[in-house]
């Protein structure tokens, strides 16, 4: 039955996971605790014979926020945000998270050294 099941895993999986793991930004451990499994389970499912239960797979779609055709390859995945670019944007959700007046004293900070770097 084992053999069976490795015979009808979808190939490719495991490096589509972990391509669009990276390009949200996320660690192994970030992934595997959003879907609430440890970061070893995610390691085991981006190696191409492996391929997590159907249960996981909703989880990881919309933790990565992709369909699940994407996820398995029946479709390519739509052009998402470079890591860099995931990464900063979940620090500025963070952001959004403090009072107004952290968040002002935050963009203010960033203007200064925009400013001061002659970044417009």
């Amino acid at each position: 039955m084992m053999l069976l099941m490795k015979e009808r895993t979808i190939d490719g999986f495991g490096q589509r996971l972990t391509e669009l793991r990276k390009s949200r930004g996320l660690t192994q451990t970030e992934l595997g605790q959003r879907v609430g499994v440890s970061n070893r389970v995610i390691a085991y499912y981006e190696v191409d014979d492996a391929q997590p239960p159907g249960a996981l797979l909703v989880d990881l779609a919309r933790e990565l926020q992709v369909t699940i055709d994407e996820l398995l390859g029946m479709k390519p995945p739509k052009q998402r945000a470079t890591p860099k670019a995931a990464r900063l944007r979940r620090r500025l959700q963070r952001v959004e998270k403090l009072p107004t007046a952290d968040q002002k004293a935050v963009l203010k900070m960033i203007d200064a050294l925009c400013e001061s770097r002659g970044v417009r």
